[in-house]
C-alpha cells in the first residue's frame, strides 16, 4: 500500500503552481525528501514483545555546548530570507527577519523534514515552511497558527501531531556566524543507531568484537 500512497503525494505534489525555475528546482528537491518520509511513515506498525538488551537511549558521549562556526558573514541572508548551515554536524537555518535580527533553528521541517532555510521569513517573527506551510517561531521555534494548512499539508499532516523545530543561541564572531549546538549530539545519534542495528542482529553484548 505505500507505493500506491507515495505516487499519491506524487502527484499531488507536481499539480502545486510553480512560477519561475527556481521554484521547480526546490521543489524536485523537496519531492524527494516527501516520498522517502511517505515510505517511511506509512504502512502498520509492528509490534513485537522483544526486550533489547542495549539501552539505546544513553549517551555514551557526555554532552558539550559550545558555540561553533555555521556560515560566514558573508553567507548570511538579506533581511527577510534564510539559508542552510552545518553546525557540530547538524543541519542549521540561519534566518534574518526583516528588521535585521538573526536566528537559528534546526534545518528540518516537521513532519517530512524539508529544508526550513528553504521557507519564507514573515514580518510576524516567524519562517514558514516552503511546501506544508506551516509556521514556526524564530525565538522558541513553537508551530504558530494552523499547522500543515497548504493543500498537500492537509494531506500529510492529518497523519502527524504538530511539533515545533529546535532552536539554538547564535552570535557573530569575527568573520563567521557561531551557533551555540551540543557538538557531541551528532556522535550519541550516530552511536546509538550503530548500537541498536547489531542490538537487532544479537551482537551488541561485546563477543562479535
Amino acid at each position: 500500500q505505500q507505493q500506491p500512497q507515495a505516487a499519491t503525494i506524487a502527484f499531488i505534489f507536481l499539480l502545486l503552481p510553480a512560477y519561475h525555475k527556481k521554484q521547480i528546482k526546490m521543489k524536485l528537491a523537496i519531492l524527494a525528501s516527501l516520498l522517502t518520509s511517505a515510505a517511511a511513515f506509512t504502512g502498520p506498525q509492528l509490534k513485537t514483545n522483544v526486550e533489547s538488551s542495549t539501552s539505546l537511549s544513553m549517551a555514551k558521549f557526555k554532552s558539550k555546548v559550545q558555540y561553533v562556526p555555521c556560515i560566514s558573514v558573508e553567507d548570511l541572508p538579506d533581511p527577510g530570507s534564510a539559508t542552510s548551515g552545518v553546525a557540530g554536524g547538524l543541519a542549521i537555518c540561519i534566518a534574518v527577519d526583516p528588521k535585521g535580527s538573526v536566528y537559528a533553528l534546526g534545518d528540518k521541517c516537521p513532519p517530512v523534514n524539508q529544508p526550513l532555510s528553504f521557507g519564507k521569513v514573515n514580518n510576524d517573527g516567524t519562517i514558514q515552511d516552503p511546501v506544508l506551510g506551516t509556521k514556526f517561531s524564530l525565538k522558541t521555534g513553537d508551530v504558530v497558527g494552523e499547522w500543515c494548512p497548504s493543500g498537500i499539508g492537509k494531506l500529510i499532516g492529518g497523519a502527524f501531531s504538530p511539533v515545533g523545530v529546535p532552536t539554538f543561541p547564535v552570535r557573530k564572531s569575527k568573520n563567521s556566524i557561531e551557533v551555540q549546538v551540543d557538538v557531541n549530539a551528532k556522535l550519541n545519534f550516530e552511536a546509538n543507531y550503530w548500537s541498536g542495528i547489531l542490538d537487532a542482529q544479537g551482537k551488541a553484548d561485546g563477543k562479535y568484537y
